[in-house]
């Protein structure tokens, strides 16, 4: 008996033994080479800003321009510092149509990459190379079937000294319309890749008289477009869009501080028109909703918090958000106080970065649906220390200001209000699609 067990032991040993020796002889898991599993990635998330002629400081479309840069990227990558999206992916709404952040699967990829030296692969399995418009481009053109705007309005030329002051052209540009037309989309941006340089944002308020503008406007100038380091545009959701009218005009407001050079420059704004004849259901307003405006008090070496609340005068679904700091921005929330006093986190920006003031463009179906009454809330952080690597001196007493070096705290929320049967249509319309994917697994058994 004894002799069986040593021997079935012997047996088993020598089994296990093999299968050892055949783990270690089979090879490895192949490393992610750039040409078949890095190229796509970048391709999607990085080429937008990271190639030849762009505003990134490289590019990063072929293997002999990302390969000296390897470190480097797994640096930022692993951090999620790039690409740019500061989203709090813990809490609020996690559903956007711009986003360009990376899933923890392409972060892994890229860093086991960098890790294995970043090797090339077979130049075969690079996938086609995207194709960009020359220079800047439009980003929308393309979507409407066009090589540029239907309109395109610029500011006037500016020019900035080399060592200056923070300046602001606040001149005026008539539109030139001589009939109403619905806009779609609109973005804004410096005519050269130089101008981004000094270039802090430009807005521009739409003067205009016009009795059926949505609640808040009072016939002053309504925010039509703001631009700043880092945003694209904005493309209105469909049926909706802005209207302008014959004579108006639009008020700039462009922010220039200096860039160690003597640059001049000027913004435009791209307008792409719905075809005559179409209407949109609804209007979208640019609304800036403040944490604070006007008073700040920062104080030395310390953290500040500051809150705002804004009523909503109509119900409402809220199109988008972006954070507007300046060099200590920390981090902005906003929120919704329902009328019933119940709170919902709609988004919170935990690592506001003053070098990408991103839009954060809601789904269709995750834009939040709020009724009349709600409060929106926004929630600002500063940090006034050392810790903060964007802050220019941590020992300054800092207050409100438009300067760089002071500070703002305010959200820019795009906004539709609806009426009563619209905004009961929309919240239907959420619970039926809401009702059919809870019910499709229970039918596909």
């Amino acid at each position: 008996m004894r002799s069986q067990l040593v021997g079935s032991f012997v047996i088993g040993g020598s089994l296990a033994l093999a299968s050892i020796a055949s783990a270690q002889a089979a090879p490895a898991a192949a490393a992610p080479t750039f040409s078949k599993d890095v190229a796509p990635i970048f391709q999607d998330k990085c080429e937008a800003c990271h190639r030849p002629d762009s505003i990134a400081p490289m590019s990063l479309v072929t293997y002999a321009e990302a390969r000296p840069w390897a470190k480097s990227i797994k640096a930022r990558v692993a951090e999620h510092q790039m690409p740019p999206w500061s989203i709090d992916k813990t809490v609020g709404v996690q559903s956007f149509k711009n986003d360009r952040s990376l899933s923890d699967k392409q972060i892994d990829t890229i860093v086991k990459w960098v890790d294995a030296g970043a090797p090339q692969g077979n130049p075969k399995d690079m996938p086609p190379a995207k194709q960009w418009t020359d220079g800047q481009g439009w980003n929308f053109a393309a979507a409407f079937g066009q090589k540029e705007p239907d309109l395109i309005i610029k500011s006037y030329e500016f020019t900035m000294p080399a060592v200056s002051q923070d300046a602001w052209d606040k001149r005026v540009t008539p539109s030139g319309i001589t009939e109403p037309r619905w806009v779609r989309a609109v973005e804004i941006r410096p005519t050269t890749i130089k101008g981004r340089k000094i270039t802090h944002h430009a807005i521009a308020y739409l003067d205009q008289t016009d009795p059926s503008a949505p609640p808040g406007g009072g016939g002053l100038p309504a925010p039509f477009m703001e631009w700043a380091v880092g945003k694209q545009g904005e493309m209105m959701r469909p049926d909706t869009g802005k209207l302008l009218l014959p004579g108006s005009k639009f008020r700039w407001d462009i922010h220039y501080s200096e860039a160690g050079e003597e640059i001049t420059s000027q913004v435009e704004m791209g307008i792409y028109f719905y075809p005559k004849g179409q209407e949109p259901k609804f209007r979208t307003t640019l609304s800036l909703v403040p944490a604070a405006l006007g008073t700040m008090d920062i104080r030395p070496n310390t953290l500040s918090l500051v809150e705002g609340f804004t009523v909503l005068r109509e119900n409402a679904r809220i199109e988008s958000f972006q954070p507007h700091m300046h060099l200590r921005g920390k981090a902005m929330m906003v929120e919704a106080v329902f009328p019933n006093g119940q709170k919902q986190v709609l988004s919170l920006v935990s690592d506001f970065n003053f070098n990408w003031m991103t839009t954060y463009v809601y789904n269709d179906d995750s834009a939040p649906l709020l009724p009349k009454g709600t409060l929106l809330k926004v929630t600002a952080w500063h940090d006034n220390t050392a810790a903060k690597k964007s802050n220019p001196d941590p020992n300054q007493w800092v207050g409100w200001g438009d300067r760089t070096v002071d500070e703002m705290a305010h959200a820019w929320i795009n906004i539709v209000y609806m009426k009563d049967e619209d905004f009961k249509a929309e919240q239907d319309k959420r619970k039926a699609a809401t009702s059919t994917v809870a019910a499709a697994p229970q039918q596909e058994k």
